[in-house]
């Protein structure tokens, strides 16, 4: 009997296993011996301002539709980090950054996530609503709707921003301590 499987194909990655070498569980394919290695996303995104004012979009995606975010999003194959928080600022809000610096680097262990977040200026305040957003604002520390943030991070990405407003040079903040995104 045959198995419809010609000489040069496999069955993929189905049995779970140590490879030889490794510490973790991998899914494993018996035919070949491919091993998939799953790895953390990279997410990207930035504080960006325009005259003191945040740039915030309200997701028009799950999850959290309808929540109030940084732009930011998954890191595309071949770009660097700064290409890929420029792509999400223009993607979400049709926004052209200006890179200051790394802000902060964020371990999300739970959703398998590292997240790194950047300082911008705007270029310039010509922002709007892209595919992935309801609408697109730019707040005061005052006018930020705090009670409709998406994500923690976008909270500590905020308040590590505020702690160097000023600032014309910075070292990246890390998650607040024992925050590994629970809530993410």
């Amino acid at each position: 009997m045959q198995s419809g499987k010609s000489d040069n194909e496999s069955g993929g990655p189905s049995v779970r296993a140590i490879p030889d070498g490794d510490t973790h569980e991998r899914l494993i394919c018996p035919d070949c011996g491919f091993v998939n290695y799953e790895n953390p996303k990279v997410v990207v995104g930035a504080v960006a301002l325009w005259k003191g004012r945040i740039l915030l979009c309200r997701r028009a995606i799950l999850p959290r539709k309808g929540y109030w975010t940084l732009p930011a999003g998954y890191m595309e194959l071949h770009e660097t980090p700064d290409e890929g928080a420029r792509r999400e600022a223009w993607e979400e809000a049709r926004a052209t950054l200006e890179m200051r610096g790394l802000l902060a680097v964020y371990s999300i262990p739970r959703l398998s996530q590292v997240q790194l977040i950047y300082l911008a200026d705007l270029v310039n305040a010509d922002v709007s609503a892209g595919e992935e957003s309801l609408e697109v604002q730019l707040f005061s520390w005052d006018e930020i709707p705090w009670d409709d943030i998406a994500f923690p991070s976008v909270t500590w990405a905020l308040n590590h921003y505020a702690e160097l407003e000023d600032s014309t040079s910075f070292t990246p903040r890390s998650n607040p301590p024992g925050e590994f995104g629970q809530m993410e």
